[in-house]
């Protein structure tokens, strides 16, 4: 089956929802959850877990448009997203090793793409 690119940004557009994910987790460890009463009102904690939920349920139907060893390496674009995303919304810093990561995330991620041609 040839990999139709609707998939493929399908799977792209899931990763940059998913990545949020994370993101509010983070914030959501800062808050206190030492009772119950405390956790149910973290709503970061209650957005991240949804925000991954979310970006696994457009996965799924991705997966129809295309072969699962082409699609699923895109997963590894959330690595991107979280790093980027960090920088943005919690002051985090990127340093020459990280930048190095993503260039060979986008490098092995595009050998994957242009072999299933």
């Amino acid at each position: 089956m040839a990999t139709q690119i609707w998939a493929v940004s399908l799977v792209v557009f899931a990763t940059l929802v998913g990545a949020f994910g994370p993101i509010l987790l983070k914030k959501a460890s800062a808050k206190s959850m030492s009772n119950l009463s405390s956790l149910a009102t973290n709503y970061h904690l209650f957005g991240g877990v949804a925000l991954y939920a979310l970006g696994t349920l457009l996965f799924i139907p991705a997966l129809k448009g295309g072969d699962l060893s082409v699609l699923y390496p895109f997963v590894a674009l959330a690595y991107i997203w979280v790093s980027l995303l960090s920088v943005r919304f919690l002051g985090e810093r990127m340093n020459r090793l990280k930048w190095l990561g993503i260039a060979l995330i986008i490098l092995g991620v595009s050998f994957i793409g242009i072999g299933s041609q």
